[in-house]
């Protein structure tokens, strides 16, 4: 879909020797997460993504359901939680959309699946996390509340 050459920063790729068998460079972020297999052996070219882009994983790490799927590899969060009202000791429910960038190593997220999304710096005007942990929706009987 790009027009121009793609291509990964850290790699050179007019060696005289030629060996572009490993020509892919890829990281691990550390925090207990694991590279997924896709970024290691794929052959996607994405400069914001956490295993194989120049993005650090630094500050909160949240998680949420996903929402809204329909932008380019951006996607829409939502996070529930209770608010504890004093006056009248009870709870309500309440929620925060975070735009995510989604790396392509991540095949397959759809809406209601659960990610984990990393803190990192700012990539473009709203997006400030990056997806480093994917788990598909599971159904569950009737409809509730989806954190508790």
């Amino acid at each position: 879909t790009e027009r121009s050459f793609q291509k990964q920063d850290a790699v050179f790729l007019n060696a005289k020797s030629v060996s572009k068998k490993n020509a892919r460079w890829h990281k691990d972020i550390g925090l207990g997460f694991k590279t997924p297999a896709e970024a290691i052996s794929g052959t996607y070219i994405d400069k914001k993504c956490p295993f194989t882009g120049n993005v650090s994983i630094r500050g909160r790490i949240l998680s949420g359901v996903v929402k809204s799927t329909k932008m380019k590899r951006t996607i829409i969060v939502r996070r529930e939680y209770l608010h504890y009202i004093t006056k009248y000791q009870r709870y309500e429910k309440r929620h925060k959309n975070i735009a995510a960038h989604l790396s392509p190593a991540f095949i397959g997220v759809e809406v209601g699946d659960i990610v984990t999304v990393g803190q990192c710096r700012p990539l473009s005007k709203t997006i400030r996390f990056n997806v480093i942990k994917h788990q598909k929706k599971q159904v569950k009987g009737s409809k509730r509340f989806q954190k508790f």
